[in-house]
């Protein structure tokens, strides 16, 4: 309401500032010339084209309506500029279908009160400035609302990308963690199932196993699904766990181990701390490749190697087993995914003396 009250009143305190006593070139002229052309700006904000039709139509006006020459060409001068820089402005938000008429429109109408009001002698040159101000005020509008327009594309679609990415990031997360428990559930299970009836203890012993395994990766997806709604409004603050790194191999070794698959576990070098990112990919790396050990490889034991030098983190893991089965699911490419996203190098295959090998590469940053 505001906005439409000041044009309302901009013809009348243009027509004010106009006709106020003294020279046209004194200061209390120029100012009840500024505010009258500041009431208009707040339209011209929401609605650009109600806004140009406001100015056009009040300027036009007071032009006819004051009897001074003097006044009437520096008024004309100045509502020449308003009114194209306003053309612009709809040209700038508007599409072209809109924008052209509108600068086509503009440019006649200034074109004939000139004429009308006889302010230059030379009529084809008076038309031809007015023309060539309101199509440059046009053109320059399009080109601003075309670098508008592409940044909001540009930026929708870098969060679409960011949400795309966030997506994989996740689905690796819960592929990482759940394969490894249900890998070692199931393992329990089968051995809870073959010596329920001659090893009572043992079968116990696996259930117990499983039941631990289970809690833990149901902690474990209610904290990763509290993390997604976190930016929920009414859902309160969600849990901040620290994400898991190399320092939590132990307790995977322990796992691995209850799954029937002993983990040799060697750390070389000096163990700094890492960035959490290389820290949470490293761990998901060897979880992934202990994890294939465990459902495909049919041995019973494996070696972890850890390595911290020369700025390069390096994760070997071999078994001497029958390795993965061809196509047998995304963890490998997963674990290159990672190791990509981290500007390291990645290799998995066949050992030549048989069993399967997994190597990454890591550089550390300086900061490490």
């Amino acid at each position: 309401m505001p906005a439409w009250l000041g044009a309302f009143l901009f013809p009348f305190a243009l027509f004010l500032a106009v006709t106020l006593p003294g020279d046209p070139a004194a200061l209390q002229w120029l100012a009840g010339m500024g505010l009258a052309l500041l009431l208009p700006v707040s339209l011209a904000r929401r609605s650009p084209l109600a806004a140009l039709v406001v100015v056009l139509v009040g300027s036009v006006a007071v032009l006819f309506a004051v009897p001074d020459q003097i006044y009437g060409r520096i008024l004309a001068a100045i509502m020449l500029v308003v009114t194209d820089v306003l053309a612009g402005n709809v040209a700038a938000v508007r599409s072209r279908r809109v924008a052209i008429p509108v600068v086509i429109a503009v440019a006649v109408l200034q074109g004939s009160v000139a004429v009308a009001l006889g302010f230059l002698d030379d009529v084809p040159t008076m038309l031809t400035v007015v023309s060539l101000a309101a199509v440059t005020a046009g053109v320059l509008g399009d080109s601003i609302g075309q670098r508008r327009r592409y940044a909001t594309v540009q930026r929708e679609q870098a969060e679409a990308r960011a949400v795309q990415a966030e997506r994989l990031r996740i689905a690796r997360e819960l592929h990482d963690m759940v394969a490894h428990s249900i890998a070692v559930i199931a393992v329990q299970a089968g051995v809870g199932r073959r010596v329920i009836d001659t090893q009572p203890a043992e079968a116990r012993n696996a259930l117990a196993n499983i039941e631990d395994t289970s809690r833990d990766t149901a902690a474990a997806l209610r904290r990763m699904l509290g993390t997604l709604r976190r930016t929920d409004a009414g859902s309160g603050p969600a849990p901040r766990d620290p994400a898991p790194g190399l320092a939590d191999l132990d307790d995977l070794v322990a796992r691995s181990a209850q799954a029937g698959v002993r983990v040799r576990l060697r750390r070389h070098g000096d163990p700094v701390p890492l960035p959490p990112d290389i820290d949470l990919s490293a761990f998901r790396i060897v979880q992934e490749a202990v994890t294939n050990v465990i459902r495909h490889a049919g041995t019973d034991d494996c070696d972890v190697d850890i390595r911290q030098d020369a700025g390069t983190l390096t994760i070997e893991v071999a078994d001497d087993g029958q390795g993965p089965a061809a196509g047998a699911g995304n963890g490998l490419t997963g674990m290159r995914e990672r190791v990509s996203l981290l500007g390291g190098e990645f290799d998995a295959g066949a050992r030549p003396d048989g069993g399967f090998r997994v190597a990454a590469r890591i550089p550390l940053p300086g900061a490490a």
